[in-house]
């Protein structure tokens, strides 16, 4: 693999705002991230610089990394959020314990299988392993079996607590979680 795994530098928003909307036109994006591209791309510029600037290099409570080809495309992407024992996650959920959440994930078509996803892992692991997180969790919707395989085959497991997308939702995510050894 030639790209160069690396946290997001705040000026590089117009990139955080393209990746994520490519993101967003993925075949199962319905299934994966929580956002549609219209919401996303209506949002203006002001969003992309303070979400860019609070996942860069430095911050402390949110790391974004992608992965960088020679020719300074990226292909692809993690963030890493830190939650804090004693508080909620975004569903309402209490935390129990320092621990780091995965989201975001995505890696263009041309790159699966290259194994750049490990690679972001590996980054993002590193990362929240190093700020004390006691675990790391993910939600991947029950339907995503790529995904689902994919994390599994990096060591993280079903931790038996399911989420649901919305009240009144049939639809769950499946919380999968990696233990800090």
């Amino acid at each position: 693999m030639q790209q160069k795994i690396r946290s997001i530098r705040s000026d590089e928003w117009l990139a955080v705002k393209e990746l994520r909307l490519a993101s967003l036109q993925d075949e199962v994006a319905h299934l994966a991230f929580l956002e549609t591209y219209e919401e996303a791309a209506a949002k203006p510029d002001s969003f992309w610089q303070e979400r860019a600037a609070g996942a860069a290099e430095g911050a402390l409570g949110v790391q974004q990394f992608i992965a960088e080809t020679p020719d300074g495309d990226w292909g692809g992407t993690v963030t890493v959020l830190m939650e804090e024992a004693g508080t909620t996650d975004w569903a309402g959920h209490a935390v129990e314990r320092r621990q780091a959440h995965i989201v975001g994930v995505f890696v263009r078509r041309e790159h699966r299988g290259t194994g750049l996803i490990k690679a972001l892992f590996d980054a993002g692991l590193e990362w929240a392993w190093g700020r004390g997180a006691e675990r790391v969790r993910l939600l991947v919707h029950e339907d995503n079996g790529r995904a689902g395989a994919a994390y599994r085959k990096m060591g993280f497991v079903p931790s038996g607590v399911t989420v649901r997308l919305s009240e009144g939702s049939q639809e769950s995510e499946l919380e999968m979680v990696i233990e800090r050894n």
